[in-house]
C-alpha cells in the first residue's frame, strides 16, 4: 500500500506530518493519535475514509508543498509546524535540529538541509493561529544546527535547563601546533571540556578500538572527554549534566556566570 494515489486524488493534496516526515528521512518519535499514511486535504475537498489514512483539513500554500520521490509532499518546514500540535517541546527542537542539520557527503544521499531556521521562521509567522504555535515560537528559539541526533539535541537542552553553559555542536577540536582533535558532540570551547553520547553501537569491537583513539586524540589537544550513555540519559538527563558538571568544575567553571538560555518550558 502506498499513500501516493491519496495524494493525487486531488491537485491540491499532499502527503503530510509523519508521513511527510518519513520520506525525508527525519528521526522518527513517539507518536500521538491514529497510525496510519497522513495526507493534507483542502478544507472543502470530499470527505476521504480510507483505512490506514489520517485525513487533515488545513491550507496549504504553493510554497509548503514539494515533490518527493514522485509524491507531492509538505515542505521540511510546514511537516515540522503541523508536528508541533503533537510533539514535546524537546522532541519538537530534536526534529527541527535534524531539519537544519548540514549532511555529510558520504552518508547521506543530499547534499542541503532539509530547509533552515529561516524557512522555518517564516512560516511561523505565516500560520499566526494553527495550533501548537506557541509551542512552534519556543521551539525555534532553540534549534541549533550542528546535532546529529535526537539524542545529541537532548543533551544539549539538559545542559541548558541544568544551568550549564550552552555547548556548540560537533565543531572542529584544534590543538597545539594545529593538531586536529576530535568533534565532540557538545563541546564548552572556554573550558575545554567535550561530551560523547556513545549509543548502543559502540559496544562493538571495531568502535571499541575507535573510541579509545578518540580518547587519546583528547589527551593530544588538551580536552577533557566525557562519555555519556543511554544510562545517563534518563531522568531528563539529570546524570549526564552531573557527570558533564564535574569535568566543568575541574576545568574551572562556576556557576553564575552570564547565560543566554532561551526559555526552555511553556
Amino acid at each position: 500500500m502506498s499513500v501516493r494515489p491519496f495524494v493525487e486524488v486531488n491537485d491540491r493534496c499532499a502527503a503530510s506530518h509523519w508521513t511527510a516526515a518519513a520520506l525525508f528521512g527525519l528521526p522518527d518519535f513517539p507518536k500521538r493519535g491514529p497510525d496510519g499514511y497522513h495526507v493534507i486535504r483542502p478544507e472543502r475537498a470530499a470527505h476521504l475514509n480510507r483505512p490506514h489514512i489520517v485525513v487533515h483539513r488545513a491550507k496549504l500554500f504553493e510554497d509548503e508543498v514539494t515533490l518527493k520521490e514522485g509524491i507531492w509532499v509538505t515542505t521540511p518546514a510546514r511537516l515540522w509546524l503541523d508536528l508541533a500540535e503533537t510533539l514535546s517541546l524537546d522532541d519538537l527542537v530534536a526534529l527541527g535540529d535534524a531539519c537544519v542539520r548540514v549532511p555529510y557527503p558520504e552518508l547521506d544521499d543530499r547534499s542541503e538541509p532539509c530547509c533552515t531556521v529561516e524557512d522555518i521562521r517564516r512560516i511561523i509567522a505565516r500560520h499566526r493561529g494553527k495550533r501548537g504555535i506557541r509551542k512552534a515560537r519556543l521551539a525555534v528559539e532553540l534549534i541549533r544546527v550542528g546535532a546529529d541526533s535526537p539524542q545529541e539535541t537532548r543533551l544539549r537542552l539538559a545542559c541548558l535547563r541544568g544551568g550549564l553553559p550552552e555547548p556548540q555542536l560537533n565543531v572542529q577540536l584544534v590543538g597545539p601546533g594545529g593538531i586536529r582533535g576530535p568533534k565532540p558532540d557538545v563541546a564548552f570551547t572556554e573550558f575545554r571540556v567535550g561530551a560523547e553520547y556513545e549509543g548502543e553501537h559502540h559496544g562493538g569491537g571495531d568502535q571499541v578500538v575507535r573510541d579509545i583513539t578518540r580518547s587519546e586524540r583528547y589527551a593530544e589537544v588538551g580536552w577533557t572527554e566525557v562519555r555519556i550513555s543511554k544510562r545517563h540519559m534518563t531522568d531528563d538527563c539529570k546524570a549526564a549534566v552531573d557527570k558533564i558538571r564535574r569535568a566543568l568544575f575541574a576545568r574551572g567553571w562556576r556557576p553564575g556566570g552570564k547565560t543566554t538560555a532561551p526559555q526552555l518550558s511553556l
